[in-house]
């Protein structure tokens, strides 16, 4: 348990400067990629660096992305997957026919060769 304790200790001022560092690496990168492209190309005035960090932030609201985590469609699949696994070739047939009463979808192709 110390041993724990102790790890913590020493990997909390360590993850806090990784933070620190990717924030101000992602706000550098911002803002030169801004002032690179947007003055010259649609004549925006250039930013400074809170500017870009600010923006960084903004999207980061708005569109997400920077996370860890996978794409909903991808857990999905895996979780439809892990359902479907104990079913018979039978029981997985009448489950696709009930999906496709049920939202009126056909595939291009199926399992079976179907068009």
């Amino acid at each position: 348990m110390r041993n724990r304790w102790k790890r913590l200790i020493f990997l909390a001022p360590m993850v806090l400067l990784g933070m620190l560092v990717f924030i101000a690496v992602g706000g550098a990168i911002v803002l030169l990629l801004w002032n690179w492209l947007l003055p010259p190309l649609a004549g925006w005035p250039a930013i400074t660096f809170w500017q870009a960090l600010g923006l960084l932030a903004l999207c980061r609201i708005l569109f997400g992305g920077f996370g860890l985590h996978g794409s909903p469609r991808r857990r999905w699949r895996g979780r439809l997957g892990e359902c479907c696994e104990p079913m018979t070739p039978e029981e997985r047939e009448r489950f696709r026919q009930r999906v496709r009463q049920r939202w009126g979808c056909e595939p291009s192709t199926g399992e079976s060769g179907e068009q």
